[in-house]
C-alpha cells in the first residue's frame, strides 16, 4: 500500500470507531432519559417552592410602613482626602438615614436573640455615588426612604434623579 491510501484509511477507520460510539451512546439514551426525568421532577419541585417564595418577598414591599423623601447633604465628604470622598459620602448617607428614621442600632443583653433591624441602600444609590469616580461624589442627593414592620430600612434613589 502506499502512503496515500493509508491516510485515505485511517479517516474513514475513525469515522466508523465515531459511528459504534455514536450508537451506543444512542443506546445508552433511554436509561439516562429516565435518571434525567427524576431530576427534572426535583427542579420543577424547587421551582414551585421559588414561585411561592417570590410572593413572601412582594408581601414584604407591601409591608411598609414608612416612607419619607429625603434630600441628604453630602459636603461633609469633601472634608476628607480625594481618595476617601465616595466611600465617606456612603457613611453619611448610613449615617443620615439610621438619625432619621430612628433606628435602634444598639445590641443589649436583652436584645440579642432578636434580630437588628438593617439598614440597606440599593445598588442605584451606590452607583450615583459612586457615578463620577471616588473623588468627586454628588454634594446632595435625594432618595426614598421605607421602613417595613420588622424595622428594616431601605434607602432607594428619588424616581426624578
Amino acid at each position: 500500500m502506499t502512503e496515500e491510501t493509508k491516510q485515505e484509511q485511517a479517516p474513514q477507520e475513525a469515522e466508523e470507531e465515531l459511528t459504534e460510539e455514536l450508537a451506543e451512546e444512542i443506546e445508552a439514551q433511554p436509561q439516562e432519559a429516565q435518571a434525567t426525568e427524576a431530576q427534572a421532577e426535583v427542579p420543577a419541585k424547587a421551582e414551585a417552592e421559588e414561585e411561592e417564595a417570590k410572593p413572601k418577598r412582594k408581601k414584604k414591599e407591601d409591608e411598609i410602613v414608612e416612607e419619607r423623601f429625603y434630600t441628604i447633604p453630602l459636603q461633609k465628604a469633601l472634608i476628607r482626602p480625594p481618595k476617601k470622598r465616595a466611600p465617606r459620602a456612603m457613611q453619611l448617607i448610613k449615617i443620615f438615614v439610621a438619625k432619621h428614621m430612628k433606628m435602634d442600632m444598639k445590641v443589649s443583653d436583652e436584645e440579642e436573640a432578636e434580630e437588628l433591624p438593617q439598614l440597606v441602600v440599593t445598588q442605584e444609590v451606590n452607583e450615583k455615588i459612586w457615578d463620577r469616580g471616588i473623588e468627586k461624589p454628588p454634594r446632595r442627593i435625594k432618595t426614598r426612604v421605607t421602613k417595613d414592620r420588622d424595622g428594616n430600612v431601605t434607602v432607594y434613589l428619588a424616581e426624578n434623579q
